[in-house]
């Protein structure tokens, strides 16, 4: 099961950061099958296993924030192999819920800042973003929704095959390079985020070209996503290279392919952070 999840993760099948926490938190009650020796055994069996979940995608914060909880919450504190899964057991139901109930709450603060008639657009595929939309339409709020595809994924498109089943929501799907063709018409941008770290926003590649040109064009930015997210300390952002097929699926000699899975945005750029914790200044 771990192995299984480690190999989902690296490749991507889970695409909300959220998500891929939860589903790498859970994998871990795996081990509480196994026969052990010793405590001493099972920790190292524990840390072993948080840590190749946690290396299956250095960029994402909550994974790396869940992994480092369930480590810290165990390790030395048991006596007993049957303690130390208990614990562990405890542990993993504790942070699961923790990741849940913050996105699930910073999508409740999200939802009560649409406008009834509000036109926005939103790029990628947040589970967070999405719960927010669903709740402020289920209020009786109509909303326009502009999705950019978020290529070479093209998560976009997940996105928008959602939205088509949300009452109240119109939405529109455009390739990346035509934000700025309806940017000018919206009344702001909302997106999630993979993390944000001291003063910088990482998420899907080809955000920090729409945050840009919105603040340029005087349209606000709204980031959502569970307080988690946000790192202060004790981590470092790792860009993943996403295989060349996505781009090319035809490998043209001389043409070296550049394949980004996240881009880096200035936190000056936002206008807004809304956490499960309420707005976030920076």
């Amino acid at each position: 099961m771990i192995d299984e999840t480690i190999e989902e993760i690296r490749e991507m099948q889970s695409h909300s950061s959220s998500v891929v926490a939860v589903k790498a938190t859970e994998a871990l009650t795996a081990l509480l099958d196994r026969e052990y020796t010793s405590v001493e055994e099972f920790e190292r069996d524990l840390e072993r296993n948080t840590g190749a979940l946690r290396r299956a995608n250095p960029s994402h914060a909550s994974l790396h924030n869940a992994m480092r909880e369930v480590t810290r919450s165990v390790v030395g504190r048991a006596d007993t192999v049957d303690s130390a899964k208990k614990i562990t057991r405890s542990t993993i139901e504790r942070v699961v819920e923790d990741v849940e109930s913050g996105k699930h709450r910073a999508a409740v603060h999200a939802a009560e800042t649409f406008d009834d008639g509000e036109t926005f657009l939103t790029h990628d595929y947040s589970s967070t973003v999405l719960e927010a939309i669903d709740r402020a339409a289920a209020d009786g709020k109509g909303l326009t929704a502009y999705v950019t595809e978020a290529r070479p994924r093209f998560l976009g498109r997940k996105t928008v095959r959602e939205l088509v089943g949300i009452e109240n929501v119109e939405p529109h799907l455009l390739v990346d390079g035509a934000c700025g063709s309806v940017l000018p018409d919206v009344d702001r941008v909302v997106v999630g985020m993979d993390c944000i770290v001291e003063d910088t926003l990482y998420n899907r590649v080809g955000t920090f070209p729409i945050v840009a040109t919105a603040h340029h064009l005087d349209v606000p930015v709204t980031v959502v996503g569970s307080g988690a997210k946000i790192i202060t300390e004790g981590f470092v952002f790792e860009n993943e290279d996403r295989p060349n097929y996505e781009v090319m699926l035809e490998p043209t000699e001389g043409v070296e392919i550049e394949n980004p899975a996240y881009d880096a945005t200035p936190v000056e750029l936002i206008d807004q952070v809304l956490t499960d914790d309420g707005v976030r200044e920076f």
